[in-house]
């Protein structure tokens, strides 16, 4: 039985009673909208029981819009106390699951067998942005992150002795974030706050409106961390995410998984580059920045703009602000 698609690139056959929703070949951010409402309204009007199917044998893309929309999904089906099952993924969507780590969370039908499973390995994710393949701005990456590790081996030792004398707690702050595809990495700064901040964080005022935290008096700060913080020194031991290739010089602001949680669909098109160091957050203001709408502008623009030019351009300009007073911390 065809039921009446609920939107018109979803079609919907219940088999046994047991609504199997047919997925397009294209899971972008126009589709994963609509994906998001007609999914949940299915389960609204028609209450299914138990089980719900998604078909995804003609879909050879998915982005993190479309990340953002089965994720979104899968959490009103359990809100529903029922079952999410995906059936037909096709490697190129497998491969953004596995990225992921959808793969672990999402019950997958499995069609292939054990020999067609190393395949997998050889499949690349989306270029959900021409700057993700890009060799030269891979190139660039590489070049300077061995730069900044240079510079950051050299101000090592004052920056470590100086926050050990300030408070007490280890020299780094690792914290949990998303990348390209909503892809969680941890990332790495000198620390610049109290040891025990995240856990004070509920107890300080958030200045900022929207999917981000910022407090320009922030009581966590320590006194040696407003002055690294005022300079940018504490994001020096970025440089090795750069190397290892979990963010980019130049790029859109690394969000925690917290914000991510609170995302609309179109807000996941920012996870569609890789973070970076640096952008147009950076050189536009960082620190008068309060509304998650113009973070969402910044980050847009960058990528309708990208060139490695433009990236290029980018570095220069926070060379030439990193020291300003009123650049703030991201």
């Amino acid at each position: 039985m065809v039921s009446n698609p609920p939107g018109d690139n979803f079609t919907v056959v219940f088999t046994n009673n047991t609504p199997v929703v047919y997925i397009p070949p294209r899971l972008s951010v126009l589709e994963a909208v609509e994906f998001k409402t007609a999914y949940q309204r299915l389960l609204q009007e028609v209450r299914p029981r138990g089980l719900i199917i998604l078909d995804f044998a003609e879909t050879q893309f998915m982005d993190s819009s479309g990340v953002g929309a089965l994720v979104s999904n899968l959490k009103f089906t359990k809100e529903q106390d029922m079952q999410l099952m995906l059936r037909n993924v096709r490697p190129p969507v497998m491969a953004v699951l596995s990225m992921t780590s959808l793969d672990q969370v999402l019950t997958i039908e499995r069609t292939t067998n054990e020999a067609t499973e190393p395949i997998l390995a050889n499949v690349r994710p989306p270029e959900t942005h021409p700057s993700v393949r890009s060799w030269l701005k891979r190139s660039l990456d590489i070049v300077g992150s061995l730069v900044g590790l240079g510079i950051t081996a050299i101000l090592f030792v004052p920056i470590a002795i100086a926050i050990k004398r300030d408070s007490p707690g280890p020299i780094f702050f690792g914290q949990t974030r998303c990348g390209w595809m909503g892809r969680r990495f941890q990332i790495w700064k000198f620390r610049s706050m109290c040891s025990d901040a995240e856990h004070l964080k509920n107890q300080v005022q958030n200045q900022a409106s929207g999917a981000f935290f910022k407090n320009d008096n922030d009581p966590r700060v320590t006194a040696v961390g407003r002055f690294l913080r005022r300079t940018s020194l504490d994001e020096l031991p970025q440089f090795w995410n750069v190397l290892k290739g979990e963010m980019s010089l130049v790029g859109t602001r690394p969000p925690t998984p917290e914000e991510v949680e609170t995302y609309q669909i179109p807000e996941w098109q920012r996870l569609d580059v890789k973070p970076g160091m640096t952008g147009e957050w950076q050189v536009n203001g960082r620190s008068s920045v309060r509304n998650f709408e113009d973070v969402i502008k910044l980050d847009l623009r960058y990528q309708a703009h990208w060139s490695l030019w433009y990236d290029v351009k980018l570095i220069f300009r926070t060379i030439l602000i990193v020291f300003n007073k009123k650049s703030g911390a991201v």
